[in-house]
């Protein structure tokens, strides 16, 4: 139950409200940054990955039951198998999520390109704006690219 809870408010928030809130707490900067993105995730993955378990074929569990298997070995060798292309994917998925946000976040104080981002808009800084910009297409591109390769290789 505990459990749940935070999952659900983890994943309820906003990246974007949660750096806020670490700003606040700790200061502008990185921590603030990575911990708005740790927060988030945290929910993402592990409800994603709870509906994975939910969703196994039950039958290997029980066949191993059976046969007295200890509750390690159930989840070792009747659990883990299923639901390891659905942890790569989400994994996958939400880096490439957490790459796309990060660009974001600094906007708000919380460390990155978006605090460059907006030294250079609060200076007129054109040429910078644009190379910054630039820089984080390219970097959405690369990450877009890398995980496409990542999940035809994985799963």
């Amino acid at each position: 139950m505990l459990g749940r809870f935070i999952l659900v408010s983890s994943r309820s928030v906003n990246t974007i409200i949660w750096a806020l809130l670490f700003v606040a707490i700790f200061g502008p900067g990185v921590l603030a940054g990575i911990l708005a993105v740790m927060f988030r995730s945290i929910g993402f993955i592990g409800k994603l990955m709870g509906e994975a378990i939910e969703e196994i074929d039950r039958r290997p569990v029980e066949a191993m039951q059976a046969t007295g298997a200890s509750k390690m070995k159930v989840v070792l060798y009747a659990i883990v198998p299923q639901v390891m292309p659905a942890f790569f994917a989400i994994i996958i998925l939400r880096w490439d999520i957490n790459i796309r946000e990060s660009t974001v976040l600094g906007l708000v104080g919380a460390g990155g390109i978006g605090v460059l981002l907006q030294g250079s808009i609060d200076l007129f800084a054109w040429q910078t704006v644009a190379t910054i910009l630039l820089a984080i297409v390219v970097l959405v591109i690369l990450g877009e690219a890398l995980t496409s390769a990542l999940r035809k290789k994985v799963i």
